[in-house]
């Protein structure tokens, strides 16, 4: 997996383990020379100085002079954060812009939630757009990958979760306990939450909008109940 920004590249080299799984850097020298000290024992060899130009051909998006190859990510089982008795987790069901789901990711991690979880098919998965949209907080949080969502949230049923879906038409989302296990789910950024994860839900719950608007971002809708489970539950 290709990552890039200098954001990111900061937060792999401040972490050993997310460093070790480096397997090179291609980096213009005038920013090297800032960073080198960062890098510690990592291997000179693996390091290719580069010009801005032979880097932009690597990709379009603004790698700030810096793109890392490194082992492809790692999911963590579902089992593993059930084990870990996790009482913050999200479901997306399908979103397919990685931009909304790395942003998604950001404000999870920002807010204190344990997990996020999502389906292998018909869902963005983490790639380097999520990556650098996430500003390496995708490092900071465990990602499920799951190949059926319903089964899952039956899991997560059995295990003492609640399950909040959002819809256009629920109840007013501030008017809802959060408290004890809890579970949001987001939908696809068209059409929303599926009819059986929809059938699957414990509660159903809206933010309202103005008649001016059709709907909010995936990624703004995240923000807003993930800062209200967080507010409604201290």
């Amino acid at each position: 997996m290709l990552v890039y920004g200098r954001n990111v590249a900061e937060r792999i080299f401040r972490d050993e383990k997310l460093l070790k799984k480096v397997r090179k850097l291609k980096i213009e020298e005038k920013y090297y020379l800032k960073i080198k000290n960062m890098l510690g024992e990592f291997p000179r060899s693996k390091i290719k100085l580069a010009r801005k130009s032979e880097i932009d051909n690597l990709t379009k998006d603004n790698h700030q002079g810096i793109i890392i190859d490194m082992e492809d990510y790692q999911y963590t089982p579902l089992n593993k954060i059930l084990e870990k008795e996790y009482d913050k987790v999200l479901i997306l069901d399908h979103i397919l812009d990685p931009h909304n789901f790395g942003a998604i990711i950001r404000t999870a991690v920002a807010a204190g939630f344990n997990a996020i979880i999502i389906p292998n098919d018909r869902q963005v998965l983490v790639n380097s757009t999520v990556v650098k949209t996430s500003v390496g907080a995708v490092f900071d949080i465990d990602i499920v990958l799951v190949t059926n969502l319903n089964n899952t949230i039956k899991t997560l049923k059995d295990n003492g979760f609640w399950i909040y879906g959002t819809i256009m038409n629920g109840e007013d989302y501030t008017s809802i306990d959060y408290n004890g296990k809890v579970c949001l789910v987001i939908g696809n950024e068209e059409k929303g939450i599926s009819k059986l994860v929809k059938e699957s839900c414990d509660f159903l719950i809206t933010i309202p909008i103005s008649p001016k608007i059709d709907s909010l971002n995936a990624s703004v809708a995240a923000g807003i109940l993930i800062y209200e489970v967080v507010r409604n539950r201290k």
